[in-house]
């Protein structure tokens, strides 16, 4: 079972060694991961990958060869014990019984009850429509229905009615290194490009080289001139986790036909809407968050912004104060992008949902409206369009 571990590991371009191999094995016959699968990831991780790039890879193909072996990735509920979030049945109610239930009132009377839920509540409830629970219409808990509730414990939402989610999940970085699909996306993305001769003399300027030579009697002159490079800077925000997952494929050739295009691009990270922080790295990303204002300060005004992420969020996430899914925000999205767009006024905002549904989202029209209008959809024209827009700006 091993052993094809290794040749899966090896045929997906992670490059692991006899040597490493050998580590892994001597860790194993030392009994460091004792008999827990859990461990053995980590232990595996740790002697075969030595690139954090090739850690999505290493948990596909993991995930993949010991596919129903028990893992212990859970998530962190805070306060709110495990087990009155099992759920003990689907459920089901008609569309008049959805009409009859209301909502509690806007977001903070949502997040007024729900602290006092948290005071109130002793036990499990099941099936109930007030304490936290599951498979009822209470506004908090899981596996039920409520227009504007808060998910607690529940891995994916259902309705897509959730203001906020409580609870804590793991993103994946985008692989750079992704075949793409298609070579169209790199071309679309080269409609941005701005040549310059920039750095050190090493490229062969072959039209004033004969030039010179035949001033020079025929003795060989040779003349250099710097590299022609892409002199474009790019600042990309990434969304991901949640409604992005679908879309994570694409985005992956987005990002990979970026980093071959653009010599001067840094991406970073976000869930759902920009905060006063971001991250380059999602598996550190509750510990090395860097502050927009310090990326505000670092990059200079001739950058262009481009954001990726569907925009299909609450939108309390975009105009309220502790809006975000993931943390206390003490101001508002919208107020952060108003601060972006003030230092690096030239940004697009691309959209892997399909066009034809923005007109069904809300938030979509808001992020236009803040982006005046510059939000383009994830295909070949519309990258071409918002190159176009950027380009504009040099």
């Amino acid at each position: 079972m091993l052993t094809e571990l290794f040749y899966k590991l090896r045929k997906v371009a992670i490059p692991v060694s006899l040597t490493e191999w050998m580590n892994l094995l001597a860790g194993l016959d030392a009994k460091v991961a004792d008999y827990s699968v859990d461990n053995f990831y980590y232990l595996a991780r740790t002697c075969l990958v030595k690139d954090e790039k090739f850690f999505d890879r290493f948990d596909q193909v993991f995930g993949e060869h010991f596919k129903g072996k028990e893992m212990l990735f859970d998530a962190v509920l805070g306060e709110v014990p495990l087990e009155w979030l099992q759920a003990q049945k689907q459920l089901n109610l008609t569309e008049e019984e959805k009409a009859q239930i209301e909502s509690l009132g806007g977001w903070d009377k949502l997040m007024e009850t729900l602290k006092k839920r948290l005071e109130e509540q002793k036990k499990k409830h099941q099936g109930g429509s007030k304490m936290i629970g599951t498979g009822g219409t209470s506004p908090f808990g899981a596996e039920g229905y409520n227009p504007e509730g808060v998910r607690i414990g529940q891995e994916k939402g259902k309705h897509g009615r959730a203001v906020k989610v409580w609870e804590k999940r793991e993103y994946k970085n985008f692989d750079d290194q992704v075949e793409l699909g298609t070579r169209n996306i790199k071309l679309a993305l080269r409609r941005l490009r701005r040549f310059a001769r920039e750095g050190a003399e090493e490229e062969l300027d072959l039209d004033d080289t004969i030039r010179s030579t035949a001033k020079n009697s025929g003795l060989l002159d040779i003349k250099m001139i710097p590299e022609r490079r892409n002199a474009s800077k790019i600042l990309l925000f990434l969304d991901v986790g949640g409604s992005m997952d679908p879309y994570v494929k694409v985005c992956e050739e987005l990002f990979s036909a970026a980093r071959s295009e653009f010599k001067h691009l840094e991406h970073y990270y976000f869930h759902n809407f920009l905060y006063e922080t971001v991250w380059k790295d999602n598996k550190m990303r509750f510990h090395a968050k860097l502050p927009v204002e310090q990326l505000m300060r670092t990059y200079g005004a001739d950058h262009k912004i481009v954001f990726v992420g569907d925009a299909t969020m609450s939108p309390y996430e975009i105009m309220n104060v502790g809006g975000s899914v993931e943390h206390w925000n003490e101001e508002a999205g919208a107020t952060w992008i108003a601060r972006l767009l003030a230092v690096f006024p030239y940004a697009v905002w691309i959209n892997p949902q399909p066009e034809e549904y923005w007109g069904h989202i809300p938030t979509i029209g808001m992020i236009k409206e803040l982006l005046s209008d510059r939000m383009f959809p994830l295909t070949i024209d519309g990258l071409e369009n918002a190159m176009k827009v950027l380009k504009k700006a040099h």
